[in-house]
């Protein structure tokens, strides 16, 4: 009878084992099905986008009205963010594609920076025309090598999954044919970006500010930046500073600088000219709030100021929980200078600085000619959405959507629950940016 009650027990067992691994199986390919459909999907739609690239840049080429051109530009550059969001849908991460994904970027920012240019008063360039004729070419050639991988996908039932397969397994990369076929086009493409110099997208490729930064003051060696440290942290005298030195082949050599002292790790970053603190990380638990948010940007502002960085202006400050967050812009004759920020953090319990990033300040920063505001203010207030209710208003600077500084007039207002910052240029009133701030930042700066 034992026996009989054991076997039972084994076979139920058994049959619940089987049960199980049957589901456990269907729920594992149901996900591989989702998978994979879903890598299809976005291959079939990036191929559909490069096509449609392809005719509208022909489309362009043909055209010859100024107010026709700005919304095929317009619509180039959305279809090249719809292509590359498709790009970064399919498993690429281990097959380099950088350059066919850079081709796709500087395509949408040429068309969109040449669109809201305003083509009717600077119409496109010789050199503009002979870019977009090789980028026409280029596009056509990925177009085809696409199709071709498409063809062979659908002609012979391939499957994404074996790809993410492929990929991870080195000795297998070089027989699947999907990945042979993107090898293909990213090789094509970097030839053609590597013959791209001298053209109007050469501007577009090419990584902006960093280069010629010029900063004021002499090279300082370890032993003064050493010292600096100590001033500035307060560390101690048995406390080891590591530094290092870094940015090799960087327009700013930098010094690093980690040490450990009372449970707290500090990180920083030094310009080699000049001695400047570019970034700050000091790493500690914070402790429950003991200061106010406007104590905070004090002692944040008092900071800088010790640094060397006079003139700032906090517009911004936003708490997360133990820790404030500031934003500071370069303020001279009452105009903010935005492309001149640093962020300062904060921590609450006992107003510690214990994060700085001076980066944007120090790359930007320089002595600037600005011209009078052709606009007043009342006529730069018409061209603000009259719902909104403006609080605050003041000159700034800012970068435009072309990379171009240009003075405008800020101004702080509400539309319903919602508190906006509006730049409208004093030079011919047009909206540059409209940025809606966090709900926190209001609250916040009410606080204050």
């Amino acid at each position: 009878m034992l026996r009989w009650i054991i076997i039972g027990i084994l076979t139920i067992a058994l049959v619940g084992v089987a049960v199980w691994g049957y589901q456990e199986h269907q729920e594992k390919n149901a996900i591989l099905i989702q998978a994979e459909n879903n890598y299809q999907r976005s291959f079939h739609n990036l191929t559909y986008y490069v096509d449609l690239l392809h005719d509208k840049l022909g489309t362009v080429l043909a055209m010859n009205s100024p107010r026709s051109l700005s919304p095929q530009l317009t619509e180039i550059w959305r279809i090249t963010s719809e292509a590359h969001t498709e790009v970064g849908q399919l498993p690429l991460t281990l097959l380099p594609f950088n350059k066919t994904e850079e081709f796709l970027s500087n395509i949408g920012n040429f068309s969109y920076r040449t669109a809201i240019r305003g083509l009717d008063e600077d119409p496109l360039t010789e050199d503009e025309m002979k870019t977009l004729e090789k980028l026409y070419e280029q596009s056509g050639e990925i177009k085809r090598e696409l199709r071709k991988v498409q063809y062979m996908v659908l002609e012979n039932n391939l499957r994404w999954m074996d790809v993410q397969l492929a990929l991870v397994t080195e000795d297998q990369q070089q027989d699947n044919t999907i990945i042979d076929g993107f090898k293909t086009v990213e090789k094509n493409v970097k030839g053609y970006t590597e013959g791209m110099a001298n053209t109007a997208l050469n501007g577009v490729m090419e990584e902006p500010e960093e280069q010629n930064v010029q900063l004021p003051g002499k090279k300082i060696d370890e032993d003064q930046l050493r010292e600096k440290i100590h001033q500035m942290m307060q560390v101690n005298e048995g406390t080891e500073v590591k530094i290092t030195e870094t940015g090799e082949g960087s327009d700013i050599g930098l010094y690093t600088v980690s040490f450990d002292q009372d449970g707290e790790h500090a990180y920083m970053d030094f310009t080699q000219k000049g001695g400047y603190l570019v970034t700050m990380i000091l790493n500690r638990e914070v402790k429950e709030p003991q200061i106010s948010l406007y104590q905070g940007m004090q002692k944040a502002k008092a900071f800088l100021r010790e640094l060397g960085y006079t003139d700032m202006d906090a517009y911004n400050s936003v708490q997360y929980q133990n820790v404030a967050l500031y934003n500071f812009a370069y303020t001279k004759d009452n105009i903010r200078f935005y492309p001149d920020t640093i962020e300062v953090k904060v921590a609450m319990d006992n107003g510690e600085v214990i994060g700085v990033s001076a980066r944007d300040y120090l790359i930007h920063h320089k002595d600037r000619h600005i011209s009078d505001p052709e606009l007043s203010a009342d006529e730069a207030r018409k061209e603000v959405n009259p719902n909104v209710e403006i609080q605050e208003e003041n000159l700034a600077v800012i970068e435009n959507d072309l990379g171009k500084e240009v003075l405008c007039y800020e101004f702080l207002g509400t539309l319903g629950n919602d508190t906006y910052r509006i730049f409208i240029n004093a030079g011919d009133g047009f909206e540059e940016r409209v940025e809606r701030l966090k709900q926190t930042e209001i609250d916040f700066g009410a606080a204050s």
